[in-house]
């Protein structure tokens, strides 16, 4: 590409990375498209690699197109969480309303999950939605059994049997000890 449209060249650990831009024109579009070249070549052997991102906004910068970009994995694994944990995908709704509702109920949801996950994840990197979903439901036992209960017990045991039931359905385990009951 010619250098009139290289935006920036830096270099990382033996790899240079040259970002190009420029409106180009397609067949297929009427309008020319914001376009951006990344190039990125391994100095020591001279392999290299390219990524082509485009937009019809010809007004983003390089850095806001490859932002979004970057972003748009997130997206995708919000909408996978969505379905596959929050029934995005199950409704049954066909008034627009319903859907409406339906729709950012799950995508709350996956909100929600990501908030309550990471407090576990600064023990256990590895903690995901049914780990979550196992140890609310977990607790939810826990309470109901207490309830049951004659008499209220000690503090300490209802700590440990919370501890305890929380981590019965889990996939990941708490990496701290669990006292036996």
């Amino acid at each position: 590409m010619p250098d009139t449209y290289l935006k920036s060249t830096t270099v990382a650990k033996g790899i240079q990375t040259c970002i190009h831009q420029a409106q180009l024109l397609h067949p297929d579009f009427p309008d020319p498209l914001n376009v951006v070249i990344l190039v990125k070549t391994n100095l020591t052997s001279g392999a290299w690699a390219h990524v082509i991102l485009f937009s019809s906004d010809r007004s983003l910068s390089a850095d806001q197109m490859m932002t979004y970009y970057s972003l748009r994995f997130q997206l995708e694994f919000n909408f996978r969480d969505a379905k596959q944990f929050w029934g995005l995908e199950d409704f049954m709704n066909v008034e627009k309303t319903a859907v409406t509702n339906a729709a950012n109920l799950s995508l709350f949801m996956v909100n929600v999950t990501q908030l309550l996950m990471s407090e576990f994840r600064q023990t256990d990197p590895d903690f995901g939605v049914l780990d979550l979903k196992a140890h609310y439901r977990g607790c939810k036992y826990a309470t109901e059994l207490i309830k049951m209960l004659p008499q209220k017990p000690d503090p300490i045991f209802i700590a440990q049997l919370f501890q305890k039931i929380a981590t019965l359905g889990c996939i990941h385990h708490a990496k701290t000890p669990v006292p036996s009951l």
